[in-house]
């Protein structure tokens, strides 16, 4: 199964701009929380959670999504939005807490919404499956070939919507896929302490012979195409659902500002060593005969794209106090 050369300038290039992306947000983060650090305070108050390191996960299976896919990110979701073509713009600036953001500001990071491209996030963890299964499930009643991709942490595949949702996947056959991004840890706790399985993609099985099972070693893209393109395919065809599991890396935190105390020491620095885009970079130019200067090229394209996203978010003013009950429920 070959990967069309355009298919992988786009993978490298939404992998960079998501990575770009999250090193300007650590540092961006930082700004009015130092020295003594204030949750509330800085030019972006609230929670933080990167997602660096865990790009794969994100392009290896948007690359095969159309705009009219559905998507449900947990609270680790910019790589997610970044890769099925939210805003950036808006994105941004809905982080920041701005007038022009994607929910004017009154979401938050863990809270972005872009109906545009059918792309939604919630910060409890798991609400996005029953939520990909409702949109799987209107998308069958539609008639339409449309999936709905929830993506998860390991974590969140030992709660009671995992199993629920599947349960009905399968029953009703939906064309449902759930990305779980296994980066080892549950905030703190590991997954060996947590998990009774090896990996969660052998729970399909448990589920009738319609779902099918995936897993993706070693945090690799090009797997991860392959493993999507089957399980995307057999959902458009009405084939059933699908569990992938990949082997990710969470470089950071689980939050930033966490102290990271239950790692053990030198494992970030040996998770760096795999960090997967110079990985995929090299293999690009090793194997697919791309040239230093087209991947330059793509690099360049994706910072320009997001610094200018980080300017209308910086440029964007804040609502002003009057709007704090508009388009709320109360």
């Amino acid at each position: 199964m070959t990967i069309s050369r355009k298919e992988l300038s786009w993978m490298y290039e939404t992998m960079y701009k998501s990575r770009y992306y999250e090193d300007e947000m650590e540092k961006t983060y930082t700004e009015g929380k130092t020295p003594v650090f204030n949750i509330g305070s800085g030019t972006v108050p609230g929670e933080m959670h990167l997602s660096t390191g865990q790009e794969p996960a994100a392009i290896g299976i948007s690359v095969h999504l159309r705009k009219d896919d559905i998507v449900a990110s947990p609270h680790r979701p910019h790589h997610h939005a970044i890769a099925k073509g939210v805003d950036l713009k808006r994105m941004t600036a809905e982080i920041f807490g701005k007038k022009t953001g994607l929910s004017k500001g009154k979401g938050g990071h863990m809270h972005l919404f872009d109906p545009a491209v059918h792309f939604s996030c919630s910060g409890i963890v798991g609400a996005g499956l029953p939520q990909a299964a409702g949109a799987a499930l209107a998308a069958k009643k539609k008639n339409k070939d449309s999936v709905a991709v929830a993506y998860i942490g390991e974590g969140a595949a030992n709660t009671g919507s995992f199993h629920e949702s599947l349960n009905l996947a399968s029953l009703w056959n939906l064309p449902y896929i759930v990305v779980v991004e296994n980066n080892s840890y549950g905030i703190s706790v590991p997954k060996s302490a947590s998990t009774s399985v090896a990996s969660n993609d052998l729970r399909a099985s448990a589920y009738g012979d319609n779902v099918k099972g995936y897993y993706v070693k070693d945090n690799d893209p090009i797997a991860m195409y392959h493993a999507s393109k089957e399980a995307v395919e057999r959902a458009r065809k009405g084939e059933g659902p699908s569990i992938i599991e990949i082997e990710t890396y969470r470089f950071l935190g689980h939050f930033q500002g966490d102290a990271e105390g239950y790692r053990p020491e030198g494992e970030v620095e040996e998770l760096r060593e795999k960090d997967p885009i110079p990985l995929f970079r090299d293999l690009l130019m090793k194997d697919h005969s791309f040239k230093e200067d087209e991947l330059v090229s793509l690099e360049e394209k994706a910072k320009g794209e997001v610094d200018e996203a980080y300017a209308f978010a910086r440029e964007s003013d804040y609502p002003d106090l009057e709007e704090a009950l508009d388009n709320v429920f109360i």
